[in-house]
């Protein structure tokens, strides 16, 4: 298998490599990251804490500003060079089991990696995400299961009255940093799975977690029929769902190879 991101605008060539940071969600939260995207966009950086929508929503003019920022360029130079150090390491998995060979397939029902991917709705979620951070700086060959929630925990409001409202924003993978999980053929890969008196389908996903491969499935295929477009709908209510989300995950690892 052979993960491909979007095709996105060619950025300057002072700009290159901008798009691995942004997507990358381990990078989201070294500390240099962060000052990087406040650098690129400050409003936008303390709306959504999103760096993959803050690079899609740049204007060439502002990446022409940033190609001459000398602060910027700084920062960004510091970065790259960090990130280079980091997957060229000799990492404590390498140094202590160099014959081992295969991955280890992690499932959950939510990782909570950051709020730029909002696919979790409480402390476990959370607990997921940092396993995979630490396999990823540990050099662990893990790879994670999970699912792509087209909503993830609600955001809450307060009325006049101070009652809560709650709303659950949708997310749209094309404003999120994942990415079709694609074959040698660029075709789409989707695991079918058996309901009684009919098939659904799944897309697959991926995200970046340094080292580490996320890969999560999707029910919002239009082949499906409307109520299973829903099955990975609300994070709590797809959880509900345990049954049929761990059948189809168990299958997707059966058709897939984690080898690639």
């Amino acid at each position: 298998m052979i993960p491909q991101q979007y095709l996105f605008p060619d950025l300057p060539e002072e700009l290159k490599g901008l798009e691995d940071i942004a997507s990358d969600m381990l990078w989201h939260t070294v500390s240099g990251s962060r000052r990087l995207w406040r650098k690129v966009n400050p409003q936008l950086w303390e709306a959504t804490s999103n760096p993959w929508f803050i690079l899609e929503s740049l204007s060439k003019e502002r990446m022409k500003e940033l190609s001459q920022d000398e602060e910027f360029l700084s920062l960004f130079h510091c970065q790259l060079e960090e990130r280079k150090r980091y997957f060229e390491e000799k990492t404590w998995f390498e140094s202590n089991f160099p014959y081992f060979k295969g991955n280890i397939a992690y499932f959950s029902m939510e990782f909570g990696l950051g709020e730029e991917l909002p696919i979790y709705s409480g402390g476990l979620g959370i607990l997921a995400g940092d396993y995979l951070k630490t396999a990823s700086d540990l050099g662990l060959p893990v790879v994670g299961i999970g699912l792509l929630y087209q909503q993830g925990y609600f955001r809450q409001l307060i009325d006049s009255n101070g009652e809560q409202i709650e709303f659950y924003p949708y997310n749209d993978p094309a404003l999120l940093p994942v990415f079709p999980l694609r074959n040698e053929s660029g075709e789409w890969i989707a695991v079918q799975v058996q309901l009684p008196g009919r098939m659904v389908t799944l897309r697959s996903w991926w995200a970046k977690v340094g080292r580490v491969f996320l890969y999560l499935l999707d029910s919002n295929d239009p082949a499906n029929i409307p109520s299973d477009r829903t099955i990975t709908g609300p994070c709590m209510e797809a959880i509900m769902r345990c049954g049929f989300c761990k059948r189809s995950s168990l299958e997707w690892v059966d058709g897939n190879s984690l080898r690639s």
